[in-house]
């Protein structure tokens, strides 16, 4: 079955289609990893977008029910050059086809996904319309037109747990390889509890907390105040998710509150919504940070980052007030991509330390936590 892309500025970009059947909207972004599909296609960060990806070979070592990051994937479309019908991996237990129709996820394939990813570059991010079915080209534009954007839609909303829960692995079920692949620097001496506010939380971000000896609780998006002091935590973490910071400022307030009473680390959409809560701003970039090999620069140990990144918006620096210091900054466009509270117990970073997919260069960030909370 034929299909195609349809860019609001009226580019068109063909392929045929795969996985399921349907017609979706949402933003055109571009994902430059070349492996770890299954936990972009698993990451909350992805919600109402349209991903491409640059590698142009996917789906080779198949899927499994470890490697994911939510319950389910969130992007609303995949489009890749090229799919393996036949993958190779032990820890298969399907193919990459099988798992998007499985989860009702809109597949293109045969795609020029380097002149889409040249005009995603220089147009920057679009809202689009993706069709594996029969659809007429007039009604298809008609449809695009009508369609608001994901800009101003609470996304967190529709990602974020719906009531409190205790995030743990029973013994023997964590990933293979797991404790193996990110073995911690920092153990607490302690039991220490974490409360994670979900605002479409990874999995391996609490995968490491627990690795380190917290005990973790996650809580909704816009849990109220009381709700958090009735937990008695150690640390509030401040997890990523998607769509634009500013349609979720309705958290504020327990965002603003958990940084002025405990020790709290925030990553990506939360290091968004810490500068918010203090009186800063933040803005959407062309075509955003989406790639699993991004340099930062840590500026207090003057040492370089390769970076997992996914994220749309930055933390605009020259909106953040004094009692803020810059500690991160891209290397390729001189982003914000940390920050920490000169006063408070409070440090964030833009781009994602647990990875899943990309390198483990800023897994001390979790050690750091775990000294803050013993230190509190």
């Amino acid at each position: 079955m034929e299909g195609y892309l349809l860019l609001e500025d009226g580019s068109l970009f063909r392929g045929r289609g795969f996985g399921f059947h349907g017609t979706v909207l949402g933003e055109a972004v571009f994902q430059t990893a070349m492996v770890g599909y299954q936990e972009i296609l698993t990451d909350p960060s992805y919600a109402g977008q349209l991903v491409v990806m640059t590698y142009p070979h996917m789906g080779n070592y198949g899927v499994n029910p470890e490697d994911v990051e939510s319950r389910q994937p969130h992007l609303r479309g995949f489009l890749v050059r090229e799919v393996s019908v036949l993958p190779s991996n032990w820890r298969a237990r399907g193919t990459l086809d099988s798992y998007l129709k499985e989860h009702g996820v809109v597949g293109l394939k045969e795609v020029d996904t380097r002149a889409l990813t040249r005009h995603l570059r220089s147009r920057g991010a679009l809202k689009a319309l993706l069709t594996n079915e029969p659809l007429d080209a007039h009604l298809a534009r008609e449809k695009l037109d009508r369609f608001p954007g994901i800009d101003n839609q609470d996304l967190t909303s529709e990602v974020s747990c719906r009531k409190a829960y205790a995030f743990r692995h029973e013994p023997g079920q964590e990933p293979p390889h797991f404790k193996e692949t990110l073995a911690p620097g920092r153990v607490a001496s302690g039991r220490l509890h974490v409360v994670a506010v979900d605002f479409g939380l990874k999995e391996n971000i609490l995968r490491n907390l627990l690795l380190r000896g917290c005990e973790v609780t996650v809580i909704p998006a816009y849990s109220a105040v009381r709700d958090l002091v009735a937990l008695g935590p150690d640390g509030v973490f401040l997890g990523n998710g998607p769509g634009n910071p500013e349609m979720a400022r309705g958290a504020l307030p327990l965002v603003r509150y958990a940084a002025e009473h405990y020790p709290t680390f925030g990553i990506c959409f939360g290091h968004q919504l810490l500068a918010l809560a203090f009186g800063g701003q933040t803005y959407k970039l062309p075509f955003g940070h989406r790639g699993a090999n991004h340099p930062v620069m840590c500026l207090p140990k003057q040492r370089v980052e390769v970076t997992s990144q996914n994220h749309g918006f930055a933390v605009d620096e020259g909106s953040l007030p004094e009692v803020f210091e810059v500690t991160h900054r891209s290397l390729n466009d001189g982003t914000v991509e940390g920050m920490r509270h000169r006063e408070l117990n409070v440090f964030s970073v833009q781009y994602h330390p647990e990875a899943s997919p990309g390198p483990h260069d800023s897994l001390y960030l979790f050690d750091e936590f775990i000294r803050r909370m013993e230190e509190r």
